[in-house]
């Protein structure tokens, strides 16, 4: 018998966190140092603003600077050679962009944009480099987010491969709504066709049928999630899967 699903995968944030300027860290692997670590990191950070579509990643090319995520939503694109895309990866305040960094790696094989506009802790690519050796709690919290975005990628392509638009749909908006938290989120039928790998007509015609069913609303190119409950009744197994699974490993790394 399946275990229950848990309304968010992300663990909450039970207390308030600053950084040497005063603003919050939401980023939770950084909220999980301590102590020296903790400021070796902290002191090698920049607080950044990321805008709706801004390329952090790009497929090919080297790696600079890294990003914690603290706000937003960052999606992780598989690029084709005639330029098309389809998502493989959500990132939100629970993760990190610049996984090949960590393996001793240099260039990005995929592409990661943002979603929505947020914020970000900034880090150069060699000084995370350096710095691991001396951060083994945050070496060992990266190589695990590593393994729960790589289980996310493979249920993402079976899922764009097994199951239809009105159900993936119904799943991206409840992983995106995870990470970003607010119940309105600004995407458009063309570029969510790009997310789901399909066209932005079955993009329209399932956002009707979930439109119309009081699930949720869309105009001017904002999504607003009216009845959660109902949205995950909607959506493939792929979402409870992906959400049982990362509970039961964050459980096990307690």
């Amino acid at each position: 018998m399946d275990k229950p699903l848990i309304p968010v995968a992300i663990p909450p944030i039970s207390q308030t966190r600053k950084d040497r300027d005063g603003n919050t860290i939401d980023n939770l692997l950084i909220r999980g140092l301590k102590g020296k670590e903790c400021s070796q990191i902290l002191n090698s950070l920049e607080l950044v603003r990321l805008k709706l579509h801004q390329t952090l990643h790009e497929a090919g090319e080297v790696i600079r600077s890294v990003y914690f995520l603290n706000g937003g939503l960052g999606s992780v694109l598989t690029v084709q050679p005639d330029g098309r895309s389809v998502e493989v990866g959500l990132i939100g305040k629970e993760g990190f962009v610049g996984l090949p960094i960590v393996y001793g790696f240099k260039t990005s094989a995929l592409r990661v944009v943002t979603q929505a506009d947020g914020t970000a802790y900034r880090m150069d690519a060699q000084t995370l480099t350096n710095l691991l050796p001396e951060c083994p709690r945050l070496h060992q919290e990266l190589l695990r987010f590593s393994l729960i975005l790589s289980m996310q990628s493979t249920q993402i392509a079976a899922c764009n491969r097994l199951h239809d638009v009105e159900e993936r749909l119904a799943r991206w908006l409840l992983m995106s709504h995870d990470r970003i938290g607010g119940k309105t989120m600004p995407i458009t039928q063309e570029f969510l066709g790009q997310m789901l790998g399909t066209r932005r007509s079955s993009v329209s015609v399932s956002a009707s049928i979930l439109q119309k069913a009081g699930m949720i609303t869309y105009t001017r190119g904002n999504v607003t999630i009216l009845d959660r409950p109902k949205l995950r009744e909607a959506a493939c197994d792929c979402y409870r899967i992906i959400q049982n699974q990362e509970r039961e490993w964050r459980a096990e790394a307690q």
